[in-house]
């Protein structure tokens, strides 16, 4: 600021998927340059509170003056009134990482001396500056077992080129006979003390935040999404991109995914700080995921009727679609059961994001001893259109439902006209299960962004396959 007979084929299509994946990820993350900027601004604000902060070592020594002889120095005290870093950039090195440059860097010390010649002994205080300082870091960033991104400096360089020092006391002559050799000391010490911070700050303060982006988010009791990165963030001339997995999976049987991840082909124009590529494929092993554990299973009853609709679900209401239903089973309760024969599929496309779902729909009679009777099995299809936003760094949804088609696939009183069946449907469909399908789709599941990272100015654009979300960024701080 990262997997590989009958049994035999299923071990290479196992390694396909991998591959797959690994090639391909489900979700990408970029930042552009000026998120790069922002990310630098707070970077060297917090590289420059700790060198202000520096610890300098005495300095001492002698050395021999023509005629005069040995001259013994000792420097203490050494404390760092300032340090500023003016100017700085950052810039994305492709294949290798980011270097951070920072130029015309100037500090100001304070301290003790103390001196000896012979039988003269003199002593006071003095003040140092530094100025022209430069400073150059190299970011190496890759990522570990478990998928988090980590950072580490490649190289690190300082330059100082002035350091100029006035010391108070009477005998300027003496001063003059070793001010050269503290300034060149000290320059040496500074140089290598900048860098001995910017290594240590690294692996104490970007290292660790770096660890707080989420490799795994637990979403509910049924699923979680697996962010982990599948390769190193990648720089380029423009930007740094990181690849992460991007998948939903069962908590209680994780499985492989039987389709790979799109190609993202990102746009070049950026004007936002972070971009986020969400494909098809995110979605789609969520539908999977859920599927796959039956949390797409839904049972409407009577109960959950609305008090404003003017029916209830029984036999009596329905026997006007389905006339044998007043005599087999007169004046009870039903249950419809919903639930979807596979996975539902969302399509990404420059238009917009659609999928159309495949639903059995079972109805029963609830007995008087509380037990079921069947009654009929119905298919429904339909046309939806899903709508995406992001709110409180929260990818949320919500769906519109079309024209509903139902078609009959097995009954137990009977033939009837499914088309009777149709506008009771539309009914139950858009009074009750879109609303509490559209409340969950509504607490959303959250982005991956690293610890009081906020999002703002957010943009949408729908692309082939995938979804790009683009946000600039702000850091909240503590305290």
């Amino acid at each position: 600021m990262g997997a590989w007979s009958p049994a035999l084929a299923c071990v290479a299509l196992a390694a396909c998927l991998a591959l797959a994946r690994a090639v391909h990820p489900g979700f990408v993350v970029r930042i552009t340059q000026a998120g790069l900027d922002y990310a630098r601004q707070h970077g060297v604000t917090a590289l420059e509170k700790e060198l202000s902060q520096l610890k300098l070592p005495d300095i001492s020594g002698d050395f021999r003056v023509r005629r005069i002889g040995k001259v013994s120095y000792e420097i203490s005290s050494l404390a760092l009134r300032s340090f500023h870093l003016p100017n700085s950039q950052i810039s994305p090195i492709p294949n290798v990482g980011l270097q951070v440059s920072i130029s015309n860097a100037f500090a100001e010390v304070d301290g003790n001396w103390r001196v000896k010649v012979h039988f003269i002994r003199d002593h006071g205080s003095f003040d140092l500056k530094v100025e022209n300082l430069s400073v150059k870091i190299g970011l190496k960033l890759g990522s570990d077992a478990s998928g988090k991104p980590t950072a580490d400096t490649s190289d690190c360089s300082t330059h100082i080129s002035s350091v100029r020092v006035h010391f108070s006391g009477k005998l300027g002559w003496l001063y003059n006979l070793f001010h050269s050799a503290i300034e060149s000391t000290f320059r040496r010490i500074l140089e290598s003390k900048v860098c001995e911070n910017v290594v240590s700050s690294v692996h104490s303060k970007l290292q660790p935040y770096l660890q707080t982006l989420p490799v795994t988010a637990k979403i509910d009791a049924v699923v979680g999404i697996d962010y982990s990165l599948v390769a190193p963030p990648a720089a380029t001339a423009q930007c740094l991109d990181a690849d992460l997995k991007g998948e939903f999976f069962s908590l209680a049987h994780r499985s492989a995914v039987p389709f790979p991840p799109p190609l993202l082909a990102f746009p070049t124009d950026h004007d936002r700080m972070v971009y986020f590529g969400v494909s098809s494929y995110f979605f789609n092993t969520a539908g999977l995921a859920y599927h796959a554990a039956g949390a797409l299973v839904f049972e409407l009853t009577d109960s959950m009727i609305p008090k404003g609709l003017d029916f209830h679900l029984n036999t009596s209401t329905f026997s006007a679609f389905v006339p044998q239903l007043e005599k087999m089973y007169p004046d009870m309760l039903m249950k419809l059961k919903l639930s979807t024969p596979a996975a539902p599929f969302l399509n990404i496309g420059p238009q917009g994001l659609s999928l159309q779902p495949v639903v059995d729909i079972q109805a029963y009679a609830i007995l008087p001893s509380s037990s079921l009777a069947p009654l009929f099995l119905l298919n429904l299809t339909a046309n939806v259109s899903a709508s995406i936003d992001v709110k409180s760094g929260r990818i949320v949804g919500s769906l519109t439902v079309g024209r509903l088609r139902l078609s009959l696939k097995h009954s137990d009183v009977g033939p009837f006209q499914v088309r009777t069946l149709q506008s009771i449907m539309n009914i139950l469909a858009s009074s009750i299960l879109l609303p509490r399908l559209n409340a969950r789709l509504g607490q959303g599941f959250p982005l991956p962004l690293p610890d009081r990272i906020r999002l703002s100015d957010i943009v949408m654009q729908s692309h082939q396959d995938f979804l790009l979300l683009g946000a600039n960024v702000s850091y909240e701080r503590r305290g």
